[in-house]
């Protein structure tokens, strides 16, 4: 079974953490609209729904994917760049003790989930302005006795290696090239956003689609020439918390 695990909209998502965007005012109701939306694309497309607890207090709560990686074996909870993103990890954690051994990223590391792609056995990791060299290192430790293989990319022109790229398919990445060495990915197939649409790599590829924000609109013309099915979401509010499509939920495979 596919679960995936999300998050409520917090209603003080205004005083979400921003590093690469101005602030600009966010509609609540526009953000829950397009977090529910998301969620019902998620279910129809083969996954199971579970929503964490509401955390009222924490603004970027919705935004799950920060709080851990998860692999087959385990499931690495991470400490965030941003100190006062640290306690949402508490409810992501107790969550998936349920399903997989827990390891913790330990202070002075930091890691945010965001800069992790797994692609099989590959882990790609971004060292950017959330993510450390002592976060990578125990990321490392944890996953490459189990054979996977950690590759340091360094970030600099977005928050998180996966606002560069992300897995669309079997073996098939989409690229922003302006924002990461697209060359770090050989051996993949290499489909890149429209110049006009740089926020445009952060897709989530789920249940033989592909989840874009529907504002992409040319990046997925691309997508879809090259034979790929596309579903447009509503990400316009969300976006301006300067989240990604694929930070609002956890994938993993559970019995």
């Amino acid at each position: 079974m596919l679960l995936a695990l999300t998050r409520p909209v917090s209603p003080s998502i205004v005083e979400c953490q921003l590093t690469h965007l101005a602030r600009q005012p966010i509609e609540l109701a526009g953000a829950v609209a397009e977090h529910a939306e998301y969620e019902r694309r998620l279910a129809e497309l083969g996954a199971t729904v579970r929503r964490l607890p509401a955390a009222p207090s924490l603004p970027d709560a919705v935004f799950v994917e920060d709080t851990a990686v998860v692999v087959d074996e385990l499931a690495v909870v991470t400490r965030p760049g941003a100190e006062a993103r640290r306690p949402e990890t508490t409810a992501v954690a107790e969550q998936l003790a349920e399903y997989r051994r827990i390891v913790p990223i330990e202070p002075p590391g930091t890691l945010d989930g965001g800069d992790v792609l797994v692609m099989d056995g590959e882990v790609y990791v971004g060292r950017s302005t959330r993510t450390n060299d002592s976060g990578i290192e125990q990321l490392r430790r944890a996953l490459e006795p189990l054979g996977y293989r950690v590759t340091v990319i360094a970030v600099t022109r977005c928050l998180h290696l996966k606002a560069a790229v992300t897995r669309v398919a079997a073996g098939t990445l989409l690229v922003n090239p302006a924002w990461v060495a697209s060359d770090a990915f050989t051996g993949y197939r290499r489909l890149t956003v429209d110049p006009a649409e740089p926020a445009a790599a952060n897709a989530l590829a789920i249940g033989g689609a592909i989840l874009l924000p529907a504002q992409h609109l040319r990046t997925r013309a691309r997508l879809e020439a090259t034979g790929l099915a596309v579903i447009p979401v509503p990400m316009t509010e969300l976006a301006k918390a300067e989240a990604g499509i694929t930070c609002c939920s956890i994938l993993l495979e559970v019995p």
